[in-house]
């Protein structure tokens, strides 16, 4: 894999999903839909919104779990869900937990509402300084980067401005590729 590099791989950012860090979630949810109607059919539908700010700059990400957290505000009430979920909790301390914190209680009924109300801004992910990747450097570097930091994702940069995307299940498509063409 030495001579592919990250940007050989990646999703340009001018093909991804975008909204303004002032919009809604429903605003978002269509910008999602439409970047999967026109994306290229022989790769993977977009997972991702990328947030982008007054200047146009890439400074967040909303994932399919944030935007479900998104409309239930109780989680936050429970702390970091990414560290309790490492605990392994029993199904019937979980379903405490849902009954306590009246989690999604009234899911559906509020769903439109929620989501035009609910801002972007104040669910999206803002990404670590371990989730850019250089798109000169080799996709082996992009490969480390994904599995050490357990990311779906990298955000593709080239001169300090973010280019593009660079997806694991593009980089699994590309392995699988390679291994499917081996000789043995």
């Amino acid at each position: 894999m030495e001579q592919l590099k990250v940007k050989d791989l990646m999703v340009p950012l001018a093909d991804y999903a975008t909204v303004s860090e002032d919009a809604s979630l429903y605003d978002a949810v269509v910008a999602l839909g439409k970047a999967q109607k026109a994306f290229n059919k022989d790769r993977d539908k977009h997972r991702a919104i990328l947030v982008l700010d007054k200047n146009g700059y890439v400074i967040g990400k909303l994932s399919q779990m944030d935007v479900i957290k998104g409309l239930e505000p109780n989680y936050e009430k429970i702390g970091s869900l990414r560290d309790t979920s490492r605990f392994g909790f029993s199904p019937d301390f979980m379903r405490s937990l849902i009954k306590n914190y009246g989690l999604w209680d009234r899911p559906l009924r509020e769903l439109c509402k929620k989501a035009a109300v609910k801002k972007v801004s104040e669910i999206m992910y803002r990404p670590t300084e371990g989730e850019y990747v250089n798109a000169d450097d080799t996709l082996d570097q992009g490969i480390h980067q994904l599995i050490f930091g357990h990311h779906q994702s990298l955000l593709v940069m080239r001169r300090k401005q973010i280019v593009g995307i660079l997806r694991l299940s593009d980089v699994f498509r590309e392995i699988c590729s390679m291994i499917e063409s081996c000789s043995i």
